[in-house]
């Protein structure tokens, strides 16, 4: 987020900070307060039960992946990642030996638990799956979500949901369903953040959501590379939950706009640039030049035209001409000068766009 977070926010990290234990080490299980109001909002915008005890704060989102990750798989496991997947999460496992297995989804990029059944094997330790999507800003149906808890659930793996962008869904019903089952810990990890909706990324504060036997784990892990998540990010999450509510909900509704208006502006086709999806912070758009690498397109775009974009190899193993959009932080007057942009994009022959030498 480009805008400051919220004054009470602010002013609480400013008080904590001045504190006596300001600058100590918060309980390795995280501070309860916040346990509490974590859990009771999960419950409540769930529509589920989930306990004080289920939340174990983290130093963002990013790590409250390694951690779930490390904890779950050994070198040699393997853990299944919808393509396009978000290219922290592939990176991690390779670095940790575990192998990622790619679910290819459809033209809709709604991952299919059918096709993600034919790749479990003896040594698949979790299906992952984020939503709403980095890099597409998709959003998975609820129904799908639960299709793949129950996939997980009956082959005795894990069912890994990185809920990043909740709060910047298009609909207030619930995500999904899986926090209804009263055994839902033994199958499903949710992990959140609490650096967009509260505008405190640099504060590093996320939340996994499990069984106790899981954060015992994942707490051993923390205890190695963190410690745990920092007081004064968790004292800030603790204000944002408290009396933050209104403010984090105009701020959604404000990238919902810009959604809208990114939308918009897209739906001309600008120079030939196709938008599949968007939602959340994203668009997922197909670039119009089928015989140039995604990469230079992509150095044109911010040489030629000040555009900065990702290419999707960043986020796929092959070039299929897909690029990341990232709008949240453009003003209307900016996304119509972003559709003017790829629209003079578009008179360009693509004999006059050839690799550099």
């Amino acid at each position: 987020p480009n805008y400051p977070t919220a004054p009470v926010i602010a002013a609480r990290i400013a008080e904590v900070a001045l504190s006596a234990d300001g600058g100590s080490y918060a309980p390795p299980p995280g501070i309860a307060r916040l346990n509490e109001l974590f859990a009771a909002e999960l419950t409540a915008s769930y529509g589920g039960l989930v306990q004080p005890s289920q939340i174990l704060p983290t130093a963002g989102c990013n790590q409250a992946f390694c951690i779930v990750a490390s904890a779950l798989a050994e070198p040699g496991d393997e853990i299944i990642l919808a393509v396009p997947y978000y290219f922290n999460h592939s990176m991690w496992l390779e670095m940790d030996g575990v192998k990622p297995v790619l679910l290819q989804c459809g033209p809709d990029l709604v991952p299919d638990p059918a096709d993600a059944k034919a790749l479990i094997t003896s040594r698949t330790r979790a299906i992952l799956l984020v939503s709403p999507g980095n890099p597409t800003g998709l959003t998975i149906p609820p129904q799908v979500i639960d299709a793949f808890a129950g996939l997980a659930s009956a082959n005795g793996i894990a069912l890994i949901l990185d809920e990043t962008y909740r709060t910047f869904r298009e609909s207030t019903q619930p995500p999904h369903t899986v926090f209804r089952d009263p055994n839902w810990t033994d199958t499903v990890v949710s992990l959140h953040s609490f650096s967009k909706d509260m505008a405190i990324p640099g504060y590093r504060v996320g939340a996994i959501a499990g069984g106790q036997a899981l954060l015992d784990e994942a707490a051993k892990i923390l205890d190695c590379v963190a410690i745990s998540a920092p007081r004064i990010a968790q004292e800030a999450a603790i204000a944002g939950l408290e009396h933050a509510g209104g403010w984090r909900k105009e701020q959604a509704d404000r990238i919902q706009q810009r959604l809208l208006g990114f939308r918009q502006v897209m739906a001309r086709q600008p120079g030939g640039f196709q938008l599949a999806t968007s939602g959340a912070f994203f668009g997922w758009v197909r670039h119009p030049f089928e015989d140039i690498e995604t990469s230079e397109v992509v150095k044109r775009l911010v040489l030629d035209h000040d555009v900065l974009v990702i290419p999707g190899t960043a986020f796929m193993p092959i070039d299929q001409r897909w690029l990341r959009f990232s709008f949240a932080n453009l003003t209307p007057a900016q996304l119509e000068d972003l559709g003017s942009r790829l629209e003079h994009w578009g008179l360009l022959s693509q004999t006059r766009l050839r690799p550099s030498r």
